[in-house]
């Protein structure tokens, strides 16, 4: 079996159990499955929609735009990501939503590390309650919460969390903890307990049933009146003695009891409260750990929808709003062999064509007195290819029309300093006068 075959097989199989995992909402271990199905083959469209959906259930409507459009790019004819990317558009609402609740959970992770949790915390229940499928957000929202020992208020996030990702290992830890400081394992353990210890009767079991016996007469009387002072008798010598020193013991022993059970729960309190101070430097360690994952991905995320404006702005035949975006674009942050490949492409037309096409606009723009247009497009002609000496000549000699004269002599001075040889260095120094 060749090699492409077999990791198509393989990319399959995780598909399918991905997909088992998503049908009992373990979110969190489809994500996983579905990340190595494409690792095996690339193009499983099937697996990078049913990826994207995930992240759409999860509040994360960017990322599922990113898996969408690169299942597009992958596959453009018969693919159901281009339903899904109409039915966002569609929604623009929701998406801004999204956004916005993806902002708030950024300004929240930077004030909780700068030691102000409150407004955090304040920031991120007003997103949360505007965007409820964030998981993120109720994941961050609980560890603050856990921070200022609010752990009612942890458990109501985290329990949030579980509806939506029934299997999220983190939310689980964490849960775990609010559990033994709201006192709630106890009375789950408790109730664990008594469902299993009633006590069932045995074989050898026996029920005694009282025996009576009837008197009638003179003796009944006397032995009625004998049984009483026997009885009262034997209390006062034999029984009350007995009894007080039997109290005595019970009583010392069950004082000891006490002391035993009271230095018992000491020392299991000493432990607990070492293994909450443990716990609770590891959530901080993993928090911190989160944090830097997260902020790599927005970084990453940022990257991918600067993509997807670029290729939007070539279906819309916007040059200038293309050069735009991918002026800001740093392709290096870009791990998918698909999409470094558009972006490559990109590149190829745009310092190929594109920036000289802006130049040839500034020029239209400058011919119809549209000055300040024109300036936009030589800038943006230099954005994208910094090196061309006809784009600077023609900005300074823009510039000195509009009486920038500094911003001209800058551009002149350059053409001059680091291009000597092009034709436009002659240009310069007579443009600038000296």
């Amino acid at each position: 079996m060749d090699h492409v075959k077999k990791n198509r097989q393989i990319a399959n199989g995780f598909y399918n159990l991905g997909l088992e995992k998503a049908k009992i909402r373990d979110l969190t271990g489809a994500i996983d499955c579905l990340k190595k199905s494409l690792r095996f083959d690339k193009y499983q469209t099937d697996a990078r929609n049913l990826l994207g959906l995930i992240f759409y259930e999860m509040g994360e409507t960017g990322g599922a735009l990113v898996q969408w459009v690169i299942s597009i790019n992958l596959k453009p004819q018969d693919n159901r990501a281009g339903a899904y990317v109409e039915e966002i558009r569609r929604r623009s609402g929701e998406l801004e939503r999204d956004g916005l609740a993806l902002q708030a959970y950024n300004q929240a992770l930077w004030q909780a590390k700068n030691k102000n949790s409150e407004l955090a915390a304040l920031q991120l229940a007003k997103a949360v309650e505007e965007a409820p499928r964030f998981v993120k957000g109720h994941m961050l929202l609980a560890l603050i919460y856990m921070s200022r020992s609010d752990y009612v208020k942890a458990g109501q996030s985290l329990m949030r969390v579980l509806r939506i990702d029934r299997n999220n290992p983190k939310a689980q830890w964490y849960m775990s903890i609010v559990k033994q400081n709201t006192g709630r394992e106890d009375v789950e353990k408790k109730k664990m307990k008594s469902a299993f210890s009633h006590r069932k009767m045995q074989d050898d079991d026996i029920i005694v049933p009282p025996e009576y016996k009837e008197n009638t007469g003179l003796s009944s009387i006397l032995n009625i009146i004998a049984g009483l002072v026997i009885g009262m008798l034997s209390i006062y010598f034999l029984v009350m003695p007995a009894n007080t020193k039997s109290l005595n013991t019970a009583h010392n022993q069950e004082l000891l009891d006490y002391s035993r059970k009271i230095s018992e729960l000491n020392q299991q309190l000493d432990v607990k409260t070492e293994e909450f101070d443990d716990l609770k430097a590891a959530a901080e360690e993993m928090e911190t750990q989160l944090a830097t994952i997260d902020e790599d991905n927005q970084l990453v995320l940022v990257q991918y929808q600067t993509v997807i404006r670029i290729l939007q702005a070539y279906r819309d035949d916007d040059l200038l709003a293309a050069a735009q975006a991918y002026a800001s674009l740093d392709p290096s942050l870009i791990q998918d062999e698909g999409v470094t490949a558009i972006i490559n492409a990109v590149t190829q037309d745009m310092t190929t064509e594109g920036y000289q096409t802006l130049e040839d606009l500034g020029t239209s723009s400058w011919n119809a007195g549209k000055k300040e247009e024109a300036v936009v497009y030589y800038e943006k002609s230099l954005q994208v290819k910094p090196d061309n000496p006809s784009a600077m000549y023609l900005l300074g000699r823009i510039y000195q029309e509009l009486g920038n004269t500094d911003l001209a002599v800058q551009w002149f001075g350059k053409i001059i300093d680091e291009y000597p040889d092009s034709s436009q260095a002659e240009q310069a120094k007579t443009a600038r006068g000296y």
